[in-house]
């Protein structure tokens, strides 16, 4: 019994990263709460420092990539009650070939 309470509360303590709650939370936050979050700022100078240190383009492309990823996510997909329309979706593919574009752009034809 007493792996089937572990299980279960290890169960409920994973609940919140579930992937449609994660979704909810990050298409309710604003950019002001994201960008004063000390944690995502502290993680995001540290990232961008240690791949000007290292002159990494890998590491300060992926950061381009996230930091693009959380604009994207918050401007571009619909809300969770809205429906998937032509009207909905071209943000989203003009956002996600505008990244692609810049990351294929450093890392294979600035090169």
């Amino acid at each position: 019994m007493e792996k089937q309470e572990l299980l279960e509360k290890t169960t409920e303590a994973l609940r919140p990263f579930e992937t449609q709650n994660l979704m909810t939370t990050i298409q309710s936050l604003t950019l002001q709460q994201i960008f004063s979050n000390w944690v995502f700022l502290l993680i995001t100078f540290g990232l961008i420092f240690f791949g000007i240190y290292k002159r990494s383009k890998t590491v300060l492309l992926t950061v381009f990539f996230l930091l693009a990823l959380i604009v994207m996510v918050r401007f571009a997909m619909p809300a969770p009650d809205e429906e998937l329309t032509m009207k909905t979706i071209l943000p989203f593919v003009g956002f996600g070939l505008g990244i692609g574009g810049v990351i294929v752009y450093f890392s294979f034809i600035k090169e």
